[in-house]
C-alpha cells in the first residue's frame, strides 16, 4: 500500500512538474515565434521603409506651402535643370544637369554624396515661378523727415563692407515688384530697422539696440493692426551683424514669433529657430566684377586660411597647421594678396570666429575655391534649397588634426566635381545693384516665401 501511494505521489508530482514546464515553455515559444515573425516582416518590407524615408527626407528640405507642391518627376524621368541665363518664367532643361548622380567612392568617406547642387530642382523651379509672380510684402512706411530715417530707410549708396548683405537686401526689396502698399494682400510684413546702422548711431549704440527694437514693435503694434493679428508671426527683419543675435532680447514676440533673417544663424543660439528663421549669407560686395575661373591644375596650395585668432577653433587650426607645407594658415594681416591666395588654393577654410558666420564662404565661392566649413551648429545659407555636400566639405572642429589626411583623400575626380559645382552655385551668392534672377536677393526671397505660411501661436 505504501509503495502504491509512493508511485501515485511520484506520478502526480511528475505531472505537475510537466505542467509547470509546459506553462513556462508555451509563452517562451510564443515569444520566439513572434520575434521571428517581426524579423521576417522587417526584412521583407525594408525597401518600403527606405523608399518612404528617402522621400520624406527630401521633402523636409522644403517647408510646406498652403497650396502644396506636386512632384512631377518619376523614377525613370531625369530631373530638369534651371536655365539660369533666361528670365523667369522661361525655365528650361539643359543637357549639363541631368538626374542626381550616384555617390563617388572615397577612401575617407567624405566623397561627393550628390553631384546635384539642389535638393530637388523641379520643386525649386515650380516654387520659384510661383514666388516670383505672387509673393507680396508690406514694408512699414517711414518718411525722410523721420528722426531715424537713416536706420529705417534703405541706403542711397552702394552698400559696402563686411555686413553689406543687410543693406543690399533692403535696398533691393524696396525697388522690387514684391512690394505692395496694400497690406490686405501682403504675405509678410517687413520690419525695416537696420541693426548694423543702429550700432553706429550715437543716439542708440550697442547698448541701446534692444530698447530701440522693443519700442519700435510697441509703436507699430499700437499704430497698425497687422502685428496683433498673429503676434508678429507674419513679420520679419534682416540683420547681418552678429549683434543681431541679442538685439531682440527685450522683444519676446520678435524672438519667438517673427522670422529672423540673420547671418549669425547658429543652432546653438536659443534665439535662432531653424525653419522658422532663415540664414542670410554674409557676402563682401563685388558689384560689377566677373568671377575668375581658375582650374584645379592651376591651384598650387592644398588649403588656405587667413584671419584674426578670435576663437578657440581658429587658435587650434593655426597651432596645428602653422608650419605645414600644404596647408597655409595665417593669423592677422597677410604679406601677400588675399585674393591671390584664394585663387592659388584648392580648398579654402571657413572657420568660426566670434560667430559661426564670416564672409569667407562667399569669398571662396567667388574665387572658385571649394569651401571647407569648420563651424559647428551653423545653419548654412539656403540649406532648404542647396545641397551643400555637393560643393563644399563640412568638417567637425574635432577633426582639425585630420584635415590634411581628409583633404588629400579626396580624389582628383571628386575634387573636379566639387569645384565644378562651386562655379555652378556661386551665382546664388552674389548681390547686384539691380537684382538678377537666382542671385542672393532672390534666394533670400525664396526662403521667405517658403516661410510665409508658417503657423505660430501668439503670446498670451
Amino acid at each position: 500500500m505504501a509503495r502504491s501511494f509512493f508511485l501515485l505521489y511520484s506520478l502526480s508530482r511528475r505531472r505537475v512538474s510537466d505542467s509547470l514546464r509546459s506553462l513556462f515553455f508555451i509563452p517562451t515559444a510564443l515569444a520566439l515565434t513572434t520575434s521571428l515573425f517581426i524579423l521576417f516582416y522587417i526584412s521583407s518590407t525594408s525597401n518600403i521603409f527606405t523608399s518612404h524615408l528617402h522621400h520624406r527626407n527630401s521633402r523636409l528640405h522644403f517647408l510646406q506651402n498652403p497650396n502644396g507642391v506636386s512632384l512631377k518627376t518619376h523614377a525613370n524621368q531625369p530631373q530638369s535643370s534651371l536655365d539660369f541665363d533666361s528670365p523667369v518664367p522661361n525655365l528650361a532643361p539643359t543637357a549639363d544637369h541631368g538626374g542626381a548622380a550616384k555617390p563617388s567612392p572615397s577612401s575617407n568617406g567624405r566623397g561627393v554624396e550628390d553631384e546635384n547642387v539642389f535638393h530637388d530642382r523641379d520643386i525649386f523651379k515650380e516654387d520659384y515661378i510661383k514666388m516670383n509672380t505672387t509673393f507680396k510684402i508690406f514694408v512699414y512706411p517711414h518718411q525722410r523727415s523721420d528722426p531715424f530715417a537713416n536706420v529705417l530707410l534703405p541706403v542711397d549708396f552702394e552698400p559696402e563692407g563686411n555686413y553689406a548683405s543687410e543693406s543690399f537686401f533692403k535696398k533691393s526689396l524696396n525697388n522690387s515688384h514684391f512690394i505692395t502698399k496694400d497690406p490686405s494682400i501682403a504675405d509678410l510684413f517687413f520690419l525695416p530697422f537696420s541693426i548694423a546702422r543702429l550700432r553706429h548711431d550715437p543716439r542708440v549704440g550697442i547698448d541701446g539696440i534692444q530698447d530701440f527694437i522693443k519700442e519700435y514693435v510697441f509703436n507699430i503694434s499700437h499704430k497698425y493692426p497687422y502685428w496683433n493679428r498673429t503676434g508678429g508671426a507674419d513679420h520679419f527683419y534682416v540683420s547681418c551683424h552678429s549683434i543681431g543675435r541679442v538685439a531682440i532680447n527685450k522683444a519676446d514676440e520678435v524672438k519667438r514669433n517673427a522670422i529672423q533673417v540673420v547671418c549669425s544663424s547658429s543652432y546653438f543660439q536659443s534665439a535662432y529657430v531653424p525653419h522658422k528663421d532663415a540664414s542670410l549669407p554674409q557676402i563682401w560686395p563685388r558689384i560689377e566684377d566677373d568671377p575668375p575661373n581658375i582650374t584645379s591644375a592651376q591651384r598650387k596650395k592644398l588649403a588656405f586660411f587667413a584671419g584674426s585668432i578670435n576663437s578657440p577653433v581658429r587658435e587650434k587650426l593655426v597651432k596645428t597647421w602653422q608650419n605645414n607645407t600644404q596647408i597655409y594658415v595665417h593669423s592677422g594681416r597677410l604679406n601677400t594678396s588675399y585674393e591671390a591666395s584664394l585663387l592659388d588654393s584648392k580648398f579654402c577654410f571657413h572657420v568660426k570666429g566670434y560667430a559661426v558666420n564670416t564672409a569667407r564662404i562667399g569669398d571662396a565661392l567667388y574665387h572658385g575655391c571649394v569651401p571647407v566649413i569648420i563651424a559647428n551648429h551653423y545653419d548654412l545659407p539656403f540649406a532648404d534649397i542647396l545641397n551643400w555636400k555637393s560643393f563644399s566639405i563640412i568638417i567637425a572642429t574635432l577633426d582639425i588634426p585630420s584635415l590634411q589626411r581628409i583633404l588629400n583623400g579626396i580624389s582628383n575626380d571628386e575634387y573636379a566635381k566639387l569645384q565644378s559645382n562651386v562655379l555652378d552655385v556661386r551665382k546664388h551668392f552674389r548681390w547686384h545693384g539691380v537684382p538678377v534672377d537666382y542671385d542672393a536677393f532672390y534666394m533670400v526671397m525664396y526662403e521667405l516665401w517658403l516661410r510665409r505660411s508658417s503657423i505660430r501661436v501668439p503670446l498670451s
